[in-house]
């Protein structure tokens, strides 16, 4: 057998896939087809928070599955929308990477070392109110392209093109698609949670499929025993327990607010030991405001972890994070 894998054109998109293809591939004995899928958000131009909408790079991959054109598409999974798709499952979260954001800046400069004015660009409102936040000198300016072309904007950036701009002082990217195309080297620092929460779901991947196809799960997990497809078994066995308990968490924060494309939120879970940790915040878009929250649950289960990222959620809107972020006004979505 054969399974067709949608995908995104991306350079980033690519990689991921074809590592998360040939993951499947291992475990499930068949051969990986890769099926590329225009979408919308990589037709339209503009900046993203300005494109409205819901999953602008998800919508035509779903369409794609529904349509029995592939078997399964990845996603950047803080690209998925919290809200499911009628015939449509979840098949798998593999192992989550760095889920933090990092700043690739000249001269291998720091946050800190960055002169007053200079300009930092990112097409994140999230990440835009952080840096605001945290260094309200600079001049943050909002860039759209792929990873190639934000780091082309940078001068001296190494595998930059030679005929780069190089027109601003850094950008502000993630940290799991540098890994992935294997560019680390053009990090200048590692943005940790506390200085720069990321965006719910950030460096884990989504492999959705249609639901015939889905493993069997009883609150999140597998069900042992059960006379399941290759498919379904192969979705299975890249799944990852924990990963999958810490974007549900932050994914139902994110579903609770109701998060526009232009509120600034980030959250982060973990699990450590018997506990599952969220941290989230929400910024003004100018960094001026913002509410930071933690919490954490010994119920290890997918109802625990949703359970989490609403209570976490509730107690942002009771301290009056509405009042200063664009919250309810439906699903965002980042670069």
């Amino acid at each position: 057998m054969s399974v067709r894998i949608g995908t995104r054109g991306s350079a980033l998109a690519l990689t991921q896939t074809q590592q998360t293809a040939e993951l499947l591939s291992a475990v499930g004995g068949f051969a990986t087809e890769l099926v590329r899928i225009k979408t919308e958000g990589d037709v339209r131009t503009g900046s993203l928070a300005q494109l409205g909408g819901t999953g602008v790079f998800v919508a035509a991959l779903r369409e794609a599955l529904l349509a029995d054109r592939c078997d399964v598409a990845i996603h950047s999974l803080k690209d998925l929308p919290t809200a499911g798709t009628p015939g449509l499952a979840l098949g798998a979260i593999p192992r989550r990477a760095d889920a933090r954001d990092v700043l690739c800046a000249r001269d291998g400069l720091t946050l800190a070392q960055l002169p007053a004015g200079a300009q930092v660009g990112t097409g994140s409102p999230r990440r835009a109110a952080q840096l605001r936040a945290a260094r309200p000198d600079l001049e943050v300016v909002d860039i759209r392209g792929n990873v190639d072309t934000r780091l082309g904007r940078v001068p001296g950036l190494p595998g930059n093109a030679a005929d780069a701009p190089g027109d601003l002082d850094a950008v502000v990217l993630a940290a799991a698609g540098l890994e992935r195309l294997g560019r680390t080297a053009v990090v200048s620092e590692y943005f940790e949670p506390d200085v720069m929460l990321p965006a719910p779901g950030q460096g884990a991947l989504a492999v959705e499929c249609r639901v015939e196809d889905a493993p069997l799960r009883e609150n999140g997990v597998p069900v042992a025993g059960a006379v399941q497809g290759v498919l379904a078994q192969a979705l299975a066995a890249i799944d990852d327990a924990d990963t999958r308990l810490a974007v549900g968490a932050e994914r139902a924060l994110l579903a609770r607010l109701e998060a526009g494309c232009a509120a600034p939120v980030g959250a982060f879970a973990r699990r450590k030991g018997s506990l599952l940790y969220l941290t989230a915040v929400v910024c003004s878009v100018d960094g001026a405001k913002s509410l930071r929250v933690e919490r954490a649950t010994d119920g290890l289960t997918e109802v625990g972890a949703h359970l989490l990222g609403i209570e976490l959620a509730e107690e942002l809107l009771a301290q009056g994070a509405a009042d200063f972020a664009d919250l309810g006004s439906g699903e965002g979505y980042e670069a």
